[in-house]
């Protein structure tokens, strides 16, 4: 089979490896679509993970089942399928409070195990959940949906909670406007995206948010203006300063991936004086199914943060470098392109 191969650190290229043998709860899926994360980046770079070369990676995708062992009977051949990539170890401290996604031994199918950036993948079939007729590059989208279910479970905005009225996001990339459509589906009447990019912003708008230009006069006026506003750039000036935009009473969550050695300057007399909540999130956490019945639900604005859809051979050089292009959202190898 064709399959995108981590080799060594900062090595990705072309590989044909043998159909992976089929063992005991695990089920072989051809993959159709596949989505390239910024996480994929750090992990050819040994920057995430065990560095555990080599590797296929590739942790956001879907398919359908080709064949699944003896001893398996919840899945079969021909199932339409979206993988969750986490395996946690389901016995330390995080994975006994349900925090499965901080597990102190995660692995991950993409990151510690050959992923999806390949004609087939082998994954245990308790990782696997039905996308009955949604399109495939659609569920592909569900893995960094779970992940921003769970960022704003963490800060509070889950079913049954009170909504925010108003809220803010920096950063219109794919992930970032990922979490501002996710905030209105959840029932926030008005939400802001902030980008340094004119396309962007005009994208976002298309998509129904309001665009505001980072450090312009006008998202300067709307200071203590929200309440809920989060960082999707992984820039630590962002996180700093976002606070500021923070209303009385209000929650700021970092869900960007700063660099780890960032550091930050916060007044923790204005976090207490005005009672500002702050959160973190980090990866998934068994969101998998929310995220499909949020896709399913959804009437085809998520789904437009798809804007390359590539055989293998052409995502190859998205490892490499950004494409430059600030049109460019989510990147995702095809199988029917």
């Amino acid at each position: 089979m064709k399959a995108i191969r981590f080799t060594a650190a900062g090595v990705a290229g072309m590989a044909d490896l043998d159909l992976p043998e089929i063992k005991p709860g695990h089920a072989l899926v051809r993959v159709r679509a596949a989505g390239l994360c910024h996480t994929d980046i750090e992990v050819l770079h040994g920057r995430y993970g065990e560095g555990a070369f080599p590797l296929v990676p590739g942790h956001e995708y879907a398919g359908m089942v080709e064949a699944v062992a003896d001893d398996v009977t919840t899945v079969r051949t021909g199932d339409r399928v979206a993988v969750d990539p986490n395996i946690p170890c389901g016995h330390c401290a995080a994975c006994m409070k349900g925090l499965t996604n901080l597990c102190a031994g995660l692995r991950a199918y993409g990151v510690t195990e050959n992923g999806g950036f390949a004609e087939f993948s082998l994954v245990a079939v308790d990782h696997l959940h039905g996308i009955g007729d949604l399109p495939f590059e659609t569920a592909a989208l569900a893995e960094p949906l779970a992940c921003v279910l769970n960022g704003l479970g963490a800060a509070g905005i889950e079913a049954g909670a009170r909504a925010p009225g108003t809220a803010l996001v920096f950063g219109a990339g794919p992930i970032g406007l990922l979490l501002a459509l996710s905030l209105k589906a959840k029932g926030v009447g008005k939400v802001a995206v902030a980008d340094i990019s004119e396309q962007r912003l005009a994208f976002a708008e298309s998509l129904g948010l309001e665009p505001l230009m980072s450090g312009s006069q006008a998202l300067s006026a709307r200071a203590r203006g929200f309440d809920f506003v989060a960082d999707a750039t992984g820039v630590a000036k962002v996180v700093e300063g976002m606070i500021g935009f923070t209303a009385d009473g209000g929650t700021a969550l970092v869900f960007g991936v700063c660099a780890p050695d960032a550091r930050i300057s916060v007044a923790p007399f204005e976090i207490f004086r005005r009672q500002i909540r702050l959160a973190g999130s980090h990866s998934l956490n068994r969101n998998i199914p929310q995220a499909l019945d949020i896709l399913a639900q959804d009437d085809g604005t998520m789904a437009r943060l798809v804007s390359h859809q590539l055989p293998l051979s052409e995502l190859l050089p998205f490892f490499a470098k950004a494409s430059g292009d600030p049109t460019t959202m989510k990147v995702q190898f095809s199988a029917e392109s």
